[in-house]
């Protein structure tokens, strides 16, 4: 029986796939490091139209697909593909959706507009991914979460997913990083990321400002650990979270070697 410990990196962008913001290459390289210093590690991100399938030799999993994601009462069905991070032997996992990620821009379209749906994307990419680990029946070790996009995962964790086998000795780090949009996340945001009955009103106070520092925000709040991936942080949150009590901070260091990373993990991992 393997000893290693697990990582699963959830991540809106990873290099090479998807470079939206300088964190992409940090989790490249994390996923990398880890999986070199003993660690097993699975990868999961959105599969945006504008990632290339043939170049990057994704293909579907059928074993994993045939998930059908279910919010505000319609259910989403979730295709899975995956793909080896070159140069590593780890694996990437791709959750698509026809309606979600198969148009050919991420989150505005070809005039700059802000797609009406980037809030139900954004549930239906946390629902998937937590659905599509339990269909792993992989226990994670830590969760490492980056990209605004994830940020209802730490907080569906201690919610509606606590008592669930798999995650049960699961702990979350969560990225803050820079903001990457002005937009409001729309009026019915919240009632739709109430998936379950398990979650409450005042449990999604943190996200209640329905932006992209709302979204970092909630899933700081939730997080085991905390990280800042970049150097121009929302003011706001760096002053709120930067001395958390009773959260491992780490700071933004523009020369790390990621060293400090594997530390948190191995000390998360071993409580």
């Amino acid at each position: 029986m393997s000893t290693k410990k697990r990582i699963l990196f959830i991540a809106t962008e990873m290099s090479p796939y998807l470079e939206l913001t300088e964190f992409a290459e940090i989790v490249n390289k994390l996923a990398i490091k880890c999986n070199d210093n003993g660690y097993e590690v699975r990868c999961i991100m959105p599969r945006f139209g504008v990632i290339n399938e043939r170049r990057h030799r994704l293909h579907e999993v059928v074993r994993l697909s045939g998930i059908n994601v279910s919010i505000d009462n319609d259910d989403h069905p979730l295709q899975i593909k995956v793909a080896s991070l070159p140069n590593a032997r780890l694996q990437v996992y791709f959750l698509d959706n026809e309606d979600f990620f198969k148009r050919k821009h991420i989150f505005h379209d070809e005039n700059d507009h802000w797609f009406d749906d980037n809030d139900l994307r954004t549930i239906f990419f946390c629902k998937g991914a937590l659905e599509t680990v339990k269909k792993f029946g992989w226990p994670p070790d830590i969760i490492h979460c980056s990209g605004w996009m994830t940020g209802l995962i730490p907080m569906y964790l201690k919610t509606v997913y606590k008592r669930e086998p798999v995650f049960l000795h699961s702990k979350t780090v969560f990225t803050i990083g820079q903001n990457t949009f002005k937009e409001k996340l729309g009026k019915h945001f919240l009632e739709r990321a109430v998936i379950h009955a398990n979650i409450k009103e005042k449990e999604l106070e943190p996200y209640k400002d329905n932006n992209n520092t709302a979204m970092f925000r909630g899933g700081a709040h939730y997080a085991d650990a905390i990280t800042f991936g970049a150097e121009k942080i929302d003011k706001k949150l760096v002053e709120e979270f930067a001395k958390s009590r009773g959260k491992k901070i780490l700071p933004y260091s523009k020369e790390s070697d990621l060293t400090e990373y594997l530390e948190l993990y191995n000390e998360l991992a071993s409580k």
